[in-house]
């Protein structure tokens, strides 16, 4: 097995020693050589029962139609894609990263901190013969402080929620995003969580911050145990902080974006309120570096 993790890395050398710590943890799926001839199932079982998005392979993947989904189709009913560079936060298992190249995107920087998310973008890669894909493995915050690149759209589904400080997010994608912004995200709603015994228990505390001049409320929700369960792809501290629809929607003002668009505003959504929306970066707002 470890001949094929040497492959791996390889080939991507960004992945490091990940390959060999998640390879280390016992799965047995995953150090046991292969006897047959190449299939999309076989890879795919490498991470058996672990896949959320349904891959548009020959093989049971999950259930989840991230490689249609709605939410990414909405973006390319309202922006221009073909063409543009895209920072996606998150990809998961690269199921919005294949959609946005059949978009014509001309490059999607995909940046993933969880290991095991990482490897199997590596497999939709593969499978789903990406061209225009570069997965990244860091962590997506220390990588929008750190790059120069600058990029006509992000892309940040299901991952503002899991920030221990979500207004600085929101900040560093108005400094790398030149264009549209794509947000999906969960959002506190006390009036509708305080009705919910188990939403009790995650948020126990409210504090007022300020960050670059952006007054707000954080609330902040513990995992309880969720980072535990062998399929979580939450953040990387125990805990996370959320903020208000409000707070949200006067952070991008704040930082630079215009036009908000809202879609999928769901405030019954089972793991609590949600909504999408679209936002355009400010001309008036100075892209620091152009």
């Amino acid at each position: 097995m470890r001949k094929a993790v040497e492959i791996i890395l390889r080939k991507y050398p960004r992945l490091g020693g990940a390959a060999i710590k998640l390879w280390n943890r016992g799965a047995s799926n995953r150090c046991a050589y292969v006897t047959s001839g190449p299939s999309a199932q076989m890879t795919c079982d490498i991470f058996k029962g672990e896949w959320y998005s349904k891959l548009p392979v020959d093989a049971v993947t999950g259930s989840e139609e991230l490689c249609n989904d709605l939410r990414l189709n909405w973006l390319g009913e309202e922006v221009e894609v073909r063409g543009k560079s895209v920072v996606e936060l998150g990809p998961l298992e690269g199921a919005h990263s294949f959609m946005l190249e059949q978009m014509g995107a001309t490059r999607v920087t995909a940046v993933e901190a969880n290991s095991q998310a990482y490897l199997k973008c590596l497999i939709t890669k593969e499978l789903l013969r990406l061209q225009r894909v570069d997965f990244v493995l860091a962590d997506f915050m220390e990588y929008l402080r750190q790059t120069d690149a600058v990029f006509d759209i992000a892309v940040a589904c299901g991952v503002l929620y899991h920030m221990a400080n979500p207004v600085e997010l929101i900040s560093l994608l108005g400094r790398r995003c030149r264009g549209h912004l794509l947000l999906w995200t969960h959002y506190f709603d006390g009036a509708v969580l305080g009705k919910d015994p188990a939403f009790k228990l995650r948020f126990t505390k409210e504090t007022g911050a300020t960050h670059e001049g952006f007054g707000h409320v954080l609330h902040r929700s513990n995992y309880v145990h969720a980072d535990k369960w062998s399929g979580f792809c939450g953040g990387s501290a125990a805990y996370a902080n959320w903020l208000s629809r409000e707070d949200i929607l006067d952070c991008l003002t704040h930082f630079g974006f215009e036009g908000v668009k809202v879609r999928f505003d769901d405030p019954s959504h089972p793991n609590g309120p949600a909504f999408a929306l679209i936002a355009k970066k400010s001309d008036a707002v100075p892209v620091p570096g152009k």
